[in-house]
């Protein structure tokens, strides 16, 4: 006859069969699930990638990591360590022209930029840069623009005083006087203006390339091993973009839990804000010139193969593209 102690145990091993028998399901719906890795940067115009889980089919989940450089996100994707990126146009374009597998799958956000001076300078236009401290990030979208802008007005980079910062250390180098102006992306620039130490000086779209600004890219590799998680991905960012676009306070909340900004300075940044996602005959005309201005700059050596470099292929049937 079974002692206590024995049919003690005895029950305790039914218990743990059948918490375990409950619990497989969802073991194995964890081992299943996959992963994927978008990296993003710390700015309001590349908040998207944040709403993606919404959007996720069953088995996806989302992990986002954010960068604090553009180049750093183009990196990321071309080694791997995500398999889908949002930066500037700048850093994608400087990795496919030096043969990186970088390829552009979407665009991700248009404008977000601006030239931005101290509140009470007399700075009133770009010619009044003329030897001030202008906080610029090399390898950024802006870099291109504010050089073209320079040019417009008969000017060079030789007639500032060029400051390398991150885009998040410019709104706050103003404030304490270090600099005199900055190029800028929000929500730097929505910052300056809630805080009341900036200006906006001019949003500067009047170049070439218009408000061409940030992509959505992915490395060769995995568009030739799995076109299929590209499309899904592409279905996402699409419903993503459209999402944030139609619901404008869920855009300010979550910029708000993911960025660590108030709900002012958000609020004056995101007129400044195009989301967007469709490859479109505006979009490659606009890139096209982006890389010959570059490569004018001699910031590249040669314009990439754009039949590759931006891949229209995933784009939804009704968007027309010529390239």
């Amino acid at each position: 006859m079974p002692t206590m102690p024995q049919k003690l145990l005895s029950t305790l091993s039914v218990l743990v069969a059948f918490v375990a028998v409950m619990l497989l399901p969802a073991a194995t719906q964890a081992q299943e699930q996959k992963v994927i890795k978008v990296g993003t940067l710390k700015l309001i115009h590349a908040i998207t990638p944040y709403f993606y889980q919404q959007f996720a089919p069953p088995g996806y989940k989302i992990e986002v990591i954010p960068f604090e450089s553009p180049t750093d996100g183009k990196n990321a994707v071309v080694t791997g360590t995500v398999d889908f990126g949002t930066f500037g146009i700048a850093a994608a374009m400087l990795g496919a022209a030096a043969g990186e597998p970088v390829v552009v799958i979407a665009p991700q956000c248009n404008a977000g930029m601006a030239i931005v001076a101290g509140a009470k300078s007399d700075i009133a236009n770009v010619k009044a840069l003329k030897g001030k401290k202008v906080a610029i990030w090399p390898g950024s979208t802006q870099e291109v623009v504010i050089l073209e802008r320079l040019k417009a007005e008969g000017m060079t980079i030789k007639d500032i005083q060029p400051i390398r910062l991150p885009f998040s250390d410019m709104a706050p180098a103003l404030a304490r006087g270090d600099i005199d102006a900055y190029v800028g992306a929000e929500p730097g620039p929505g910052i300056s203006l809630a805080n009341g130490t900036g200006k906006i000086v001019e949003y500067p779209y009047s170049t070439p390339i218009g408000s061409l600004n940030m992509v959505w890219a992915t490395r060769q590799e995995l568009i030739d091993k799995n076109p299929e998680l590209v499309k899904v991905m592409m279905e996402m960012h699409r419903k993503a973009t459209e999402f944030a676009l139609a619901n404008r306070s869920e855009m300010v909340k979550m910029t708000m839990q993911k960025l660590g900004q108030q709900q002012k300075s958000i609020e004056l940044a995101l007129p400044n804000v195009q989301l967007t996602w469709q490859i479109d005959d505006v979009f490659v005309t606009r890139a096209k010139a982006y890389g010959q201005l570059m490569l004018e700059k001699k910031q590249i050596r040669e314009l990439p193969d754009f039949d590759k470099f931006i891949n229209a292929k995933f784009m939804p049937a009704a968007v027309a593209v010529k390239k």
